[in-house]
Order: C-alpha cells, then structure tokens, then sequence
C-alpha cells in the first residue's frame, strides 16, 4: 500500500513538472505564442484546446479536494496549477484574435464557469455526499475526452494541407506526456474517472506525434523546393555566368 501510494505520488510530481516546463515553453519561447504577439494575430490557430483544458483543469481540481474524494489533493494541486497556465494562455488568445473570434472565446469562457459552477452547486447541494465523487468524476471524465479530442479539428487541417505550421509540436508533446502519466496515475490508484479519458488522450498524443512527423518532413521538403524555386527566378538569364558565381559563393 505504501508502495502503490509511492508510486502515485512519483507520477503526480511527474506530471506537475511537465505541465510548469512545458508551460514555461508555452510562455516564453514557443513558436506559437511567439508567432501570434509578434503578427497581433491569432492567423488559424485554434484556441480550442486551450479553453477546453482549463475546464478540464478545474474540474479535476474540485474532484480531486477531499469532501469530493480522499487521498487525491495532489490531483487538485496538478490540475489547480494547469488552469491557472492555460487560461493565460487563452488571455493571449483573446487579446490578438479579431472581433468576431474574440466573441467566441469569451463565449466559450462563459461556458467553461457555468459549467465548473454548475457542478460545484449540485455536488454540494443537489446530491447526497456519497454520489460526489461520482457526479464530479463522471462530468470530469467527459470534459477530458472533449479537451482531448478537441485539436481533431486541427489535425484534419495537417492531413489537407500537409503542413503542421498550426499543430504545434509543443501541445502535441504535451497531450502525449500528460495523457500517458496520468493513464498510469489512475491505473495505480484504480481510478475509472482518470485512467479511461487520459488512456484515450494518450492515444490521441501519440496520433498527433506521429501526424507530426510525417508532414512535418513534407512541409520542410515543400519549403525547400519554393526557396529553390526562388532562387533560380533570381538569376538574370542574359548574364549565365551569374549562376556559377552563385554557387561559387
């Protein structure tokens, strides 16, 4: 029991420094964010997964206290620290997006607290104290799948335009690593409401990676042929010499 426990808490600190590093990414150098403050536009970045993850956060964080669940505060303090991360995410998102994009990422947000208050209200009022961690559980488990499932969106538009310039490999790494170690997290502990939605989101991490890296092969080869094909509409066809000086340089 004391190793099981061990164990648990070893992969809980795990996914708390992943999220803070990969959240320090996020922040500070990722291409991503980078990329949208430096053109004061959001271009065709989703912002989707974002907001969907700070419901799934919080969420997480109220199933895991202890008048929802015992023995799980490390599951709130994980998940408290990530909706913090990713809502200013979604703040990036929502000053440089145009105004019809910002209207519904302030709509999206106003569904995200309905729906944590929502539940909060019932779980504490509406049902008995044995039925919360069902209740709590049971909503937390689908909201993960939708976080989860949520950049198909964006990988369908990898598999028709064979670029990943807006699937950035950051959040594919990080729906990997997450998904994987809390699937392991909620084998240990025997927990359905964490095992089953991040199982999935495993899969769908290593999807993403894998999509990943086939066009992202592609889309180094593509942009290599234009900047060959640049460099031959450069050379001055009445000067044939300027093609060997070129490569002579």
């Amino acid at each position: 029991m004391v190793t099981l426990r061990l164990l648990m808490g070893v992969f809980g600190v795990t996914s708390i420094l992943i999220m803070i590093f990969l959240g320090h990414i996020y922040l500070r150098s990722t291409f991503t964010v980078k990329r949208i403050i430096k053109s004061k536009s959001v271009e065709q970045f989703s912002c989707m997964p974002y907001a969907m993850t700070v419901l799934n956060c919080l969420l997480y964080t109220w199933y895991g206290l202890p008048f929802v669940t015992q023995n799980n505060l490390l599951i709130s303090t994980v998940n408290g620290t990530g909706a913090m991360l990713e809502f200013i995410y979604v703040l990036v998102f929502i000053i440089y997006a145009p105004k019809k994009e910002k209207a519904r990422i302030l709509g999206v947000l106003v569904f995200v607290l309905s729906v944590i208050t929502s539940v909060a209200l019932v779980s504490m009022f509406g049902v008995p104290v044995k039925c919360r961690k069902l209740l709590c559980g049971l909503v937390a488990a689908i909201f993960c799948i939708v976080m989860y499932a949520s950049p198909l969106s964006v990988m369908r538009l990898v598999i028709k335009t064979k670029s990943v310039e807006y699937m950035p490999f950051c959040l594919s790494l990080f729906v990997f690593l997450s998904g994987t170690s809390w699937f392991i997290y909620g084998l240990l502990g025997a927990d359905p409401f964490v095992f089953v939605p991040n199982g999935l989101g495993s899969v769908l991490g290593m999807m993403q990676l894998v999509l990943y890296a086939i066009y992202r092969e592609k889309d180094m080869k593509s942009k290599k042929t234009v900047e060959d094909a640049g460099s031959s509409m450069d050379i001055d066809p009445e000067n044939p010499n300027q093609k060997k000086q070129q490569d002579s340089t």
